[in-house]
C-alpha cells in the first residue's frame, strides 16, 4: 500500500511541477508579447522617466526627443 500512495504523490508532485513551468512560461510570453505590442504601438515602456531607459537614444518619442534636446541645450522654446 505504501508503494501506492508515493507512486501518486510522486505523479501529483511531477503534475504540479509541470503545471507550475508551464504557468511561468505562459506569463514570460505574455510580457514579452505586451513589451513588443507597446513598443509597436509607440508608447513609453518605461513610465517617462527617459534617463534610465536602455532604448532612450533611439527612442523616437516625443518625451524622449524632448528631454535628449534639454540636454544638448539646443531648446530655443
Amino acid at each position: 500500500m505504501k508503494q501506492t500512495n508515493k507512486s501518486r504523490r510522486t505523479l501529483l508532485a511531477g503534475t504540479l511541477r509541470i503545471a507550475a513551468l508551464g504557468l511561468i512560461s505562459a506569463g514570460a510570453a505574455g510580457a514579452v508579447v505586451k513589451r513588443r505590442r507597446l513598443l509597436r504601438d509607440g508608447k513609453c515602456l518605461n513610465r517617462g522617466i527617459c534617463k534610465d531607459c536602455g532604448l532612450f537614444q533611439e527612442c523616437g518619442l516625443p518625451r524622449a526627443l524632448s528631454v535628449r534636446q534639454a540636454a544638448k541645450g539646443t531648446n530655443h522654446g
